[in-house]
């Protein structure tokens, strides 16, 4: 693709709009002139156009936040870019992950910043689900020598239900406790059981999510 059939501005540069790609939450928004454009596709790492510096830009280069990239497009009038990031720490200057962070009250028109501004969305609670589920899934074709997880395996799947029962009662017994410490230890044990579970059914979490979407 060459980036000069694009519709550029009249200083040679295309405006970039950066998103998250678990989490599609818009980062940023930059510049790329050719060669920033070039140095991104050949080494995977975002590239911007400084304006204020008139430089190249190799976003996370002091920081060490890079951007490393996963998905690139054009809109319609091919007159912008889209690029989806894994990000590395923080995507704003300030420390806040997204530069997105203030906005605009819609009944009293004032800005307001969020708060938890700092907080990484990039992983996300399915993410993390997804991580155990994969995790469990490659201990079942690739079996260790005293793990647990096979254990369950090697025992079935009135073992998993059982396991499964257990840890069930134990979350709500501890939720009868005051403080919440338990109820987290516990749903944790449940959440890691249930994904056994899920594993030996051959059912994903793409699966529960189609099933919740048809719940809303």
């Amino acid at each position: 693709m060459d980036f000069n059939n694009l519709k550029l501005n009249k200083n040679g540069l295309i405006p970039v709009v950066t998103q998250d790609i678990d989490s599609n939450e818009v980062l940023m928004v930059a510049y790329m002139n050719k060669e920033a454009f070039d140095k991104t596709l050949e080494t995977k790492k975002v590239h911007y156009y400084s304006r204020s510096r008139q430089c190249l830009w190799l976003k996370g280069e002091t920081s060490g936040h890079y951007q490393t990239l996963k998905h690139m497009a054009l809109d319609c009038d091919e007159d912008t870019l889209l690029v989806k990031v894994q990000q590395e720490g923080v995507a704003c200057h300030t420390g806040a992950y997204s530069c997105f962070y203030k906005e605009i009250d819609l009944e009293t028109k004032n800005m307001v910043e969020m708060g938890d501004r700092t907080k990484p969305k990039s992983e996300s609670v399915l993410s993390i689900f997804e991580e155990v589920y994969n995790i469990i899934l490659d201990r079942k074709k690739n079996p260790k020598e005293g793990s647990y997880t096979n254990y369950l395996f090697d025992k079935g799947i009135d073992k998993i239900l059982k396991k499964v029962g257990e840890e069930t009662a134990e979350v709500i017994i501890g939720s009868k406790n005051e403080g919440n410490e338990e109820v987290i230890y516990e749903v944790s044990d449940l959440i890691y059981h249930l994904s056994v579970l899920m594993v030996e059914k051959d059912v994903t979490w793409d699966d529960i999510c189609n099933e919740l979407g048809k719940r809303r």
